[in-house]
This record gives structure tokens, C-alpha cells and sequence, in this order.
């Protein structure tokens, strides 16, 4: 669907944005689409007449980015402690430690725990 290829291209751009200038395209795409956002779909199920929206994966998609703005964006408010926009760099950290506890997957809990700990800590 248009719409939501379209939203999924301006999702992608989130790293590349500045708050308000992702609200302002945001408010532009739901401006486009707000009539297929809202589209229902009518059934009859145990003899009542009920309804649903049509394109509900589109509508929570655009709900969550629009619900999440406020904290999309934290890095912008506390510019002086050096956020980065992204997780990249915290995606590798992981990933580093996801390996190392793989490659010791006889410990028991408590021992990862700690081993975790150890590592964050360092």
C-alpha cells in the first residue's frame, strides 16, 4: 500500500531528523492519508453490526511514532551529555556480550548475572 510504504520511508529518515521537522512531515503524511488511517470495515457477528479499521497494522504503526515522539527525541533535549541519535553503538556492545555468554553456555544463572555485571561495569 502507498501509505504505508510511504510511512515506512519517513520511519527511515528518523535518524537523519530534528523533532519538529519530523512532527511537520509526520502532520503532512497523516494530512494525506487521514482517510485511510480511519477507514472501518462493517461485519455482522452474533447477529450485532460491528466494525474494525481496515488498516490496522497502518494506524498502530503511525500511532506509536506519533505516541513516541517525546522520546524519540531525548537526545536533542539533553544535547550537553552527548546522546547519539541512534543505538548502533549500543547494538555492538550487546552483541559482544550476547557472543561471550553463548561461549560460555554451561554457567549457571547466578554465574552470568555476575558475568553480566562484571562486563557493564568495565
Amino acid at each position: 500500500m502507498e501509505a504505508s510504504i510511504e510511512l515506512r520511508n519517513l520511519s527511515l529518515q528518523l535518524k537523519n531528523s530534528d523533532k519538529a521537522g519530523f512532527i511537520r512531515v509526520l502532520d503532512e503524511w497523516y494530512a494525506k492519508w487521514e482517510s485511510t488511517v480511519n477507514e472501518r470495515t462493517t461485519f455482522e457477528e452474533d447477529g450485532k453490526e460491528r466494525s474494525t479499521y481496515t488498516h490496522m497494522n497502518l494506524r498502530k504503526a503511525y500511532r506509536s511514532l506519533r505516541r513516541n515522539i517525546p522520546h524519540l527525541f531525548v537526545f536533542e533535549e539533553w544535547m550537553e551529555l552527548g546522546i547519539p541519535n541512534t543505538t548502533n553503538c549500543l547494538d555492538g556492545h550487546f552483541s559482544d556480550l550476547k557472543n561471550k555468554l553463548r561461549n560460555h553456555n554451561g554457567m549457571s544463572r547466578r554465574r552470568k548475572i555476575k558475568m553480566i555485571l562484571e562486563y557493564l561495569n568495565s
